[in-house]
């Protein structure tokens, strides 16, 4: 059993979840197979029903280790060789695009599968069990986005064709394999695999809204996306997980694929094991998620033999109430590391400000235009028709620079971005329909007036 954690992990805490603006944080430390835990703030904002050690978080990207470790039970078996390609175990791939990409490779994010693929929305939609297998037909079709084996690109279309994979070699889904399998052998009694319903005692995610935090409206944690970030879990049971990573022990699997796991994969991938990145300077492996409204931070400290986990139902605004600091201070002391102070973040800031203005200066623009028109209609020759017409090159540019490239900038379609920014591409779409409204409207204004 944890017991309750105290000292520097709650003072930071106190100092830092206010300026988070993050409704509740849950973590855990286990330091040599001793577990220490804590909560603090609630599972739904204003709700009154507080956050507890055992308020189960849908746990994102992390459960990418969890699928790692599935894998590798499945290559210790002798059912599968890290260096065969996929197609000879999944046949929809033969004949396909990715039919070279090895297991190792896909456990690297080395097969060339990009972020911005991997990225697209994946929904549950009939809620069958063959669902994630009908998402990994279509991924097969896919063309990839580099030379399997020559650059690392992180993309959760490995992870939901692993997951495939499990399935398709142990007989099971993958649900009843990793429940089975790994989260009742490690004894995480509190933590299951996403199955799809809605379960009160979960956390409730919460996204960025102008500087306030809004909680999610479906709060399910999704099947099809469970190989690459549908673990649901809670603090403590996930510390029970990072210890078994560094027990140096075979059981659930061996020491020497926990070692692999925790090993960079090849030279195109230096920085990434077995769904876990790799500090290498500091000999730590980490792993953040993000679900909507959820943000998620696991580190392991293999040479201390310490792990630590933090929790939080809130995404982080854009540059403004980040949770990155706090999830990384609060790992950060419990592998007895300094928790560093908060990055300024100004970048995001800037853009974040930018798009929250341009509405506002092309709004204002064009009642500007509307009470003087008779100055636009005055305008002539080759200077005037630049000055009525480059507006509208500008804003199209604007535009799809707004609903295209910037989503592009950070890997994900416009509507992705939307679940976990939603203030933000509010902004961008205002931005994009205001600016060529405007332009268009001094065109209209000019030539209809003539």
């Amino acid at each position: 059993m944890a017991r309750q954690a105290s000292g520097p992990i709650e003072e930071f805490i106190a100092a830092e979840l206010p300026v988070s603006g993050a409704p509740g944080v849950t973590y855990a430390v286990t330091d040599d197979g001793a577990l220490a835990s804590g909560a603090h703030g609630e599972i739904l904002q204003g709700s009154g029903r507080k956050m507890t050690t055992d308020t189960p978080f849908v746990i994102g990207s992390i459960s990418k280790s969890f699928t790692a470790m599935a894998v590798m039970m499945l290559v210790e078996d002798g059912r599968v060789d890290l260096d065969t390609t996929i197609s000879t175990y999944l046949p929809g791939f033969a004949s396909q695009p990715g039919s070279d990409v090895t297991i190792r490779q896909l456990l690297s994010h080395t097969s060339g599968y990009s972020t911005y693929q991997g990225n697209d929305r994946h929904k549950d939609e009939n809620g069958g069990a063959s669902e994630l297998s009908q998402q990994v037909e279509l991924i097969a079709g896919w063309p990839l986005a580099h030379e399997p084996g020559t650059r690392w690109q992180y993309s959760n279309a490995n992870y939901l064709i692993l997951g495939a994979l499990i399935e398709e070699i142990s007989g099971e889904d993958y649900a009843s394999f990793v429940n089975a399998e790994i989260l009742a052998p490690i004894g995480m009694a509190h933590s299951f695999v996403a199955d799809g319903q809605l379960h009160e005692e979960m956390a409730v995610g919460h996204t960025p809204w102008f500087g306030m935090k809004r909680a999610v409206k479906d709060n399910r944690p999704q099947k099809v996306t469970a190989p690459a970030g549908g673990i649901v879990a809670t603090a403590p049971d996930l510390a029970l997980y990072l210890a078994v990573m560094l027990n140096g022990q075979d059981d659930i699997i061996s020491a020497e694929s926990k070692t692999a796991m925790l090993s960079p994969a090849s030279d195109a991938s230096p920085f990434y094991g077995f769904g876990w990145y790799l500090d290498t300077e500091r000999q730590i492996a980490y792993h953040a998620g993000i679900s909507p409204g959820v943000e998620t931070l696991a580190a392991l400290y293999p040479a201390e033999r310490k792990g630590s986990v933090a929790l939080v139902n809130s995404g982080s605004g854009f540059g403004f109430a980040s949770t990155l600091h706090l999830r990384e201070g609060i790992t950060a002391i419990g592998l007895g590391l300094d928790p560093g102070t908060a990055a300024a973040e100004w970048g995001p800031k800037s853009l974040y400000l930018i798009f929250a203005l341009l509405p506002v200066f092309f709004v204002l623009s064009l009642l500007w235009a509307a009470t003087h028109r008779d100055g636009l209609r005055a305008k002539s020759g080759a200077a005037g028709a630049f000055s009525l017409w480059f507006p509208l090159l500008m804003t199209i540019g604007v535009a799809v620079m707004a609903v295209y490239l910037i989503p592009q900038f950070f890997g994900v379609p416009l509507r992705t971005l939307q679940i976990y920014q939603p203030d933000f591409v509010l902004m961008l779409i205002a931005t994009a329909v205001t600016g060529v409204f405007w332009a268009v409207c001094r065109l209209g204004l000019y030539y209809l007036g003539r």
